[in-house]
């Protein structure tokens, strides 16, 4: 996997989850906040202190970690 140097972890911030460099902004919110249909570019509107760059290793982020577990879904 290639090197995710925006994303960080530290206890004693945020609990513990993901970040983008030690802020307050977790992976989760990410995408969360694209799982809710809103652009790359809203985000950064919304977040003027992030950059382009924070969004992407989030998303790639959360891709990884998807793959790391099976999940069962139910059946409809």
């Amino acid at each position: 996997m290639e090197q995710l140097d925006r994303i960080t972890q530290q206890p004693g911030i945020m609990g513990g989850k993901a970040c983008i460099r030690r802020m307050r902004v977790t992976v989760g919110m990410i995408v969360g906040q694209i799982g809710a249909g809103r652009s790359v570019d809203d985000i950064l509107t919304d977040y003027p202190y992030l950059e382009r760059e924070d969004i992407m290793q989030a998303l790639r982020y959360a891709a990884w970690r998807a793959e790391e577990r099976e999940v069962t879904l139910a059946s409809q």
